[in-house]
C-alpha cells in the first residue's frame, strides 16, 4: 500500500467513526429546521481531516495501535477520556466557518451542494452557524479530563475561534489592499486557518496530560494548516469545479489576495486585470485558463508549491516528540496528502 493509500485509509476508517459521534454530538431537535441547516455541510460529507489529525495525535502520544482503543474510553494517566468529544468539537467548528464564510464571499456552493444560506435563507444560515459555535463548546466540555485539563481545552477553543474571526477580518480587509507581502499573508492564512488544525493536534496533549507536546503538535498544526491553504489556492485554479465543488477561480475573480497573486503582483503581473470577469457566474474556464498561464510564466504557481513543501517539512520536524509507531508515521503522511490532495 502507498503513502497516499495508507492516509486515505485512515481518513475513511476515522471518517466513518467521526461522522457516527457527529450524529451523536449533533442530534436533530426542535426546532428541527434550524438543526437540519446546521447539519446541512456536515451531512454533505467532507474528508474529516482536521478531527482525523486529532485522533491520531491522541493514538500517537499513548502509542496504542490505530483504532485499537475505544475513542469513548480513550486511555489516559489516571483514568480515560472522550477522545471523539473533542474530535467533534473540532469538526462543528469548521462547519461553524464554512457557513460564515459562504455567506461573506457570497458562494452558492459548497462540497457539491447548495451553501446553507442558498438551500435555507440568511437568517437559518446565521442561526445555524450561531447554533454550531455553541455546540463546539458543548461536546468539548464532554471528554471527561480534569477540570484544569478541560479548561485549558476550552481556554484552547475560545482562543481559537477568536483567532479565526481575526483571520477572517484580514482577510476581507485584504480585498481593498492593492498589495500585501507574503508575511501578511501567512499570518492571515495562519489565524484564518492554521489555528485550527493547531487545536486539533495538540488538543489529545492537552486532554491527556502530555504538556511537552502541547506545543510541538501545536506547531505541526499550524505549519501544515497553512500549507493546507496555499494547497487550496493553488486547486482553485487548477481544480475543475465539478471536482471543487465550487467554481473555478471565484478567488480570482472575487480579488482575493494569495501567496500566488501577492508574489504574481511582487513580480509585475497585473493581478487585477488577469480576469475580465466581474463575477462568479461570468467566469469562463478559457479565462481561468488564460490567468494560470500568466501565474506560471511569473513563476507564482512554483513560488506558492515550494513555500508549502517547505511549511510541510517543518511541520513534520515537529513530531519528533511522538513514539516512533503507526500512528505518527500516518500524522506525517497526512501532512503530505495536505499538499498533494487534488480537491
Amino acid at each position: 500500500m502507498s503513502s497516499q493509500e495508507a492516509v486515505e485509509s485512515a481518513l475513511a476508517a476515522r471518517r466513518a467513526r467521526i461522522n457516527d459521534a457527529i450524529e451523536r454530538g449533533l442530534p436533530l431537535k426542535r426546532p428541527e429546521r434550524l438543526y437540519e441547516a446546521a447539519k446541512h455541510l456536515l451531512d454533505a460529507g467532507g474528508k474529516r481531516l482536521r478531527p482525523t489529525v486529532l485522533l491520531l495525535a491522541g493514538e500517537a502520544l499513548a502509542d496504542v495501535p490505530p483504532l485499537s482503543a475505544d475513542y469513548h474510553e480513550f486511555p489516559a494517566e489516571g483514568g480515560s477520556v472522550d477522545l471523539m468529544a473533542a474530535a467533534v468539537s473540532i469538526e462543528i467548528v469548521q462547519s461553524f466557518t464554512l457557513i460564515h464564510d459562504d455567506i461573506m464571499d457570497d458562494d452558492t456552493m459548497r462540497r457539491g451542494v447548495p451553501a446553507v444560506h442558498e438551500a435555507y435563507d440568511l437568517e437559518m444560515a446565521i442561526l445555524s452557524g450561531d447554533t454550531l459555535y455553541s455546540k463546539a463548546f458543548e461536546n468539548m466540555l464532554e471528554t471527561g479530563a480534569t477540570a484544569e485539563r478541560s479548561v485549558r481545552a476550552l481556554s484552547e477553543l475560545a482562543s481559537t475561534c477568536t483567532q479565526i474571526c481575526e483571520g477572517q477580518a484580514i482577510d476581507i480587509d485584504f480585498e481593498s489592499r492593492g498589495a500585501v507581502s507574503p508575511d501578511e499573508y501567512l499570518e492571515m492564512v495562519e489565524l484564518k486557518t492554521a489555528v485550527l488544525y493547531g487545536a486539533a493536534a495538540s488538543t489529545p496533549a492537552i486532554v491527556l496530560g502530555r504538556d511537552d507536546a502541547v506545543d510541538p503538535l501545536y506547531g505541526y498544526g499550524l505549519d501544515i494548516g497553512r500549507a493546507f491553504q496555499i494547497q487550496d489556492d493553488l486547486l482553485d485554479l487548477t481544480t475543475a469545479t465539478e471536482t471543487l465543488g465550487k467554481q473555478r477561480g471565484s478567488d480570482l475573480v472575487e480579488g482575493k489576495q494569495t501567496l500566488i497573486t501577492v508574489h504574481a503582483r511582487d513580480n509585475g503581473v497585473d493581478v487585477d486585470g488577469l480576469v475580465p470577469a466581474d463575477t462568479v457566474a461570468g467566469v469562463t474556464d478559457d479565462q481561468i485558463d488564460a490567468a494560470v498561464a500568466k501565474l506560471e510564466d511569473a513563476g507564482s504557481i512554483q513560488y506558492a508549491r515550494e513555500t508549502a513543501r517547505e511549511l510541510i517539512e517543518s511541520g513534520k520536524r515537529n513530531l519528533e516528540i511522538l513514539p516512533e509507531n503507526e500512528p505518527r508515521a500516518l500524522l506525517e503522511g497526512i501532512a503530505d496528502y495536505l499538499i498533494e490532495r487534488e480537491y
